[in-house]
């Protein structure tokens, strides 16, 4: 999927045109991009950059993808506690707080562990 993805952050492109990073984000907050597929809001094409114990740095991208893939494959009996999935990326390297884990997991419309069992 993302795994070579990179992420393409504010502060990157502020460093690259000499520009405070408040100003990229206020520009690209009110702006759209019409391409071939449908008109995107010019953020959502940026995203935030994860750590990995390498040093090298994901897609939020990525992460969410993984997220995904760990509730969709979860025992529904017992759902994955979000301190469950932090556990789970941190020992495959990511460096990753269980706030954002919840963050993710929010914006990916996931409810919460105890809303997800199935009996």
């Amino acid at each position: 999927s993302g795994e070579g993805l990179k992420p393409m952050v504010l502060k990157d492109i502020a460093g690259i045109i000499d520009m405070d990073i408040s100003t990229i984000s206020r520009v690209t907050s009110s702006k759209y991009i019409q391409f071939p597929w449908g008109v995107k809001h010019m953020k959502s094409l940026f995203s935030e950059g994860i750590k990995t114990e390498s040093g090298d740095e994901v897609s939020s991208v990525v992460i969410k993808d993984l997220i995904r893939e760990i509730i969709n494959n979860e025992n529904k009996q017992e759902p994955v506690l979000d301190e469950e999935i932090t556990n789970m990326l941190n020992k495959d390297g990511y460096i990753i707080s269980r706030r954002t884990v919840s963050k993710y997991r929010k914006e990916l419309n996931f409810p919460a562990a105890r809303l997800r069992t199935k009996l």
